[in-house]
């Protein structure tokens, strides 16, 4: 049996670790690599590089942003009065390209899932309550995945709200329960936010 270098091995050894990616599929990916043009190879590696180094959470509302603030924080033409709770920032690009939402977001950075000892305390959370305390929002949509966890944590997220003079909304239920908003069309997303309902 042939044996792989050690640079070819290490490779494959991480591109297995990417979700998704088994250890033929990551083979077949390093074997491309060493396949096309040097450039193309280090092209993707730069890319890599600089999304690590570049991308950080807006100190806002917690989407991926290359400064300070994400570019829809930085929007002045969005309806600051209208906010979207979600999970991950590929929630917020999922309803954006929907192409129906024009408030601003708040991305919790993840769902309250006891079995994987995620708590209130791991999300953005302190930073959600201060943001509808200071800034006077008439609606706060919840839209985190219709799953147990995403439910649970929109309930959490109500209570904590509760005391607030704000409208608490609930993505209709036009989105599957147990789907994820990642992987949901975007006509179907466009339906559960102009259909969306009181909590």
């Amino acid at each position: 049996m042939t044996q792989l270098t050690d640079s070819l091995a290490r490779v494959i050894e991480e591109l297995a670790k990417l979700p998704g990616i088994g250890r033929k599929s990551a083979e077949r990916l390093a074997y491309h690599l060493l396949r096309v043009h040097k450039s193309e190879a280090l092209a993707l590696a730069d890319a890599i590089r600089n999304v690590r180094e570049n991308v950080r959470y807006c100190e806002v509302c917690y989407n991926l942003s290359e400064g300070p603030r994400c570019a829809i924080c930085q929007d002045a033409t969005r309806d600051t009065t209208l906010l979207c709770v979600v999970e991950q920032p590929r929630d917020l690009m999922s309803l954006e390209q929907a192409g129906v939402y024009r408030g601003v977001y708040h991305v919790l950075l993840g769902r309250i899932a006891p079995l994987e000892n995620i708590g209130p305390e791991q999300l953005t959370m302190e930073a959600l309550v201060e943001r509808v305390r200071q800034n006077g929002f008439r609606e706060v949509v919840m839209a985190t995945n219709p799953t147990v966890e995403g439910d649970g944590t929109a309930l959490y997220v109500s209570h904590l709200l509760a005391e607030f003079p704000v409208e608490i909304t609930r993505l209709a239920r036009g989105v599957t329960a147990g789907s994820i908003l990642e992987y949901t069309n975007k006509e179907v997303l466009a339906d559960a936010l102009s259909g969306r309902q009181k909590f």
